[in-house]
């Protein structure tokens, strides 16, 4: 089965060689959707316009996300015997200077340079690697993001790729499961399950058949990373789902992604089409007897969705609300089989797991937490966008080191971990690491990684309330103490923030929380108090504030009063 690999990754290797001993320069930009937003395909087509008329020779290529998201568009620039050069903020304007700076007359355009990525220097550019922002990271799962085209499977073969899929074959499942129980990998989604342990469950099961979902759903505000990683490195991803078919004992899976993301539903198109022709999925994968098959199932968006029982009735057809369990999706789980179902990142990380081995994998991290996590940082930040760091990593080093602090200059407050479900905590909780386990005592929790820096001039109170709300509207309605708890929690923060709070409220807030995280059906309803809970904990002055005549301290609420009473918001269900 190796010999088909072998001969795939060398063609794509000797493609890969010609490139890079071209002497023609080589210009690459990232066109994910963030770079895209920042007007990438302008630049990209102004590249391409600019060159041709002016007679320049060289080759332009189309690149995932290097996760800086504060400096896109980002174009590189490859001009031997020059290294890549990374430039940040390239406009259509900048572009035509860049290239006749940097192509036509050997200028390296220090003044935009990021910094530069391979053998040998640049007089005043620093290499990137060692820059601030990439400094503190460990770049594994993201580490072809923003370097290979995703729309090629040739640069991921080139690089390893499929190396995982081909060991994990010529092992059985019993000793895949082994390796990733060495590992020590855990979900990436949230909870923190133990992968081997989800897998084991579902490969006991005795009812046939049995399905791998890829969950790339991501309902989390300022959360975007499952589509960086589809839209930048989909190969990655796929692979660890055939590694997951094989240990689980499945022949098909499902691909749940958002409708919204277009483009990472496009790449993932491409990448399936690519695979069957190079006959790495379908019958008989590789000249084995394993076979799987993968479709593409569009989500409608809806937050809750992204909780595994929700998603799989989706896919069935069904209205998305969660199941009660047990039994869980390992044991019973789409159209009643056994279902394993894993996010973006984590399966990404099971095909480094199985082609770098267990002990590399775990070679970083914290006993308990082994390996990486990729997180979302944003807010008032100054370099913002998606980072990857050691579990264990100190919240402190994402936020001032990698992040470089607050964008205004004004004192930090307050950094916001986890999500809907997570929490805020004081500068106080600086040193606190970012793993699933050292949050949850703060109140806060690592989540699906997303990361959010506030300053002196963000109200906490305000914050609060913008999580109860988005609580509310996202609420499937179908237990009692969700559909309700987020309603009368949300019209209380409302009142307080528009001057009608009463002495009470906090109270009356703090016991809504507790029903609701003791009687709601999904995590949805159990955590969406977290927000409220964590400020009025480390920021009760500020909600007093609220409640008292003294007012918004930081001037960001309203006094405008509501109509009386407390009524449904404008477009709630």
């Amino acid at each position: 089965m190796m010999g088909n690999l072998d001969e795939l990754r060398r063609r794509a290797r000797q493609q890969r060689d010609t490139r890079e001993r071209s002497s023609s320069p080589r210009i690459v930009v990232g066109t994910a959707t963030c770079g895209r937003s920042a007007g990438a395909m302008e630049t990209l087509q102004t590249l391409r316009d600019h060159t041709r008329q002016a007679g320049i020779d060289c080759a332009i290529f189309e690149v995932g996300c290097l996760g800086l998201c504060y400096a896109e568009p980002v174009v590189s620039i490859v001009r031997p015997p020059w290294p890549m050069i990374c430039y940040g903020g390239i406009t259509p304007e900048v572009a035509r200077t860049l290239v006749d700076r940097v192509v036509r007359d050997g200028d390296p355009a220090v003044d935009w340079a990021l910094g530069s990525v391979g053998e040998g220097r640049v007089e005043g550019i620093p290499r990137l690697f060692e820059t601030p922002v990439f400094r503190g990271q460990v770049r594994r799962t993201l580490r072809n993001c923003g370097f290979l085209d995703p729309g090629q499977i040739d640069h991921y073969l080139a690089h390893g790729g499929y190396s995982g899929l081909a060991r994990a074959l010529d092992m059985t499942p019993g000793e895949v499961l082994d390796e990733l129980k060495q590992s020590g990998l855990r979900g990436k989604g949230g909870a923190g399950f133990p992968t081997w342990r989800k897998w084991q469950f579902a490969r006991d099961a005795h009812s046939t058949p049995k399905y791998v979902i890829g969950n790339a759903s991501e309902g989390d505000p300022g959360v975007y990373h499952n589509k960086l990683l589809l839209e930048s490195d989909p190969h990655g991803f796929l692979e660890g789902m055939l590694i997951a078919g094989y240990a689980v004992g499945a022949e098909e899976g499902y691909i749940y992604c958002p409708a919204s993301y277009p483009l990472a539903m496009a790449r993932l198109r491409t990448a399936l089409r690519q695979m069957e022709q190079c006959g790495l999925l379908g019958e008989k994968i590789l000249g084995s007897s394993f076979s799987f098959h993968l479709q593409i199932k569009a989500g409608a968006g809806a937050y809750v969705c992204g909780e595994e029982t929700a998603l799989i009735e989706c896919i069935e057809g069904k209205r998305g609300v969660p199941r009660l369990r047990p039994p869980f999706p390992p044991v019973s789980g789409l159209w009643a089989g056994p279902t394993v179902v894993n996010n973006v990142e984590t399966l990404a990380a099971v095909a480094l797991v199985l082609h770098q081995g267990a002990s590399w994998f775990a070679g970083v991290g914290t006993e308990t937490n082994r390996g990486t996590k990729v997180l979302c940082l944003s807010g008032n930040v100054k370099r913002s966008g998606v980072i990857e760091v050691p579990l264990g990593t100190p919240l402190r080093q994402i936020v001032e080191g990698i992040g470089g602090g607050p964008a205004s200059g004004k004192r930090l407050k307050a950094v916001h971990c986890g999500g809907p479900g997570g929490g805020c905590l004081p500068p106080s909780c600086l040193d606190a690491p970012v793993d699933h386990d050292s949050l949850l005592p703060l109140g806060a929790s690592l989540g699906s990684g997303g990361v959010v820096v506030l300053d002196e001039g963000n109200c906490l109170v305000d914050l609060a309330h913008n999580a109860l709300e988005f609580a509310y509207r996202e609420s499937c309605g179908q237990c009692v103490p969700c559909r309700l708890g987020t309603k009368q929690m949300f019209e209380v923060s409302r009142d307080i923030i528009e001057g009608r709070g009463q002495p009470g409220d906090l109270d009356l807030l703090r016991e809504l929380a507790e029903g609701m995280r003791l009687g709601s059906l999904c995590g949805h309803g159990q955590t969406a108090s977290n927000p409220l809970l964590s400020v009025i904990r480390y920021f009760r002055d500020e909600f007093e504030a609220h409640v008292s005549k003294t007012g918004c301290p930081v001037g960001v609420c309203g006094r405008e009063p509501h109509p009386a009473g407390r009524s449904e918001p404008s477009g709630a269900r």
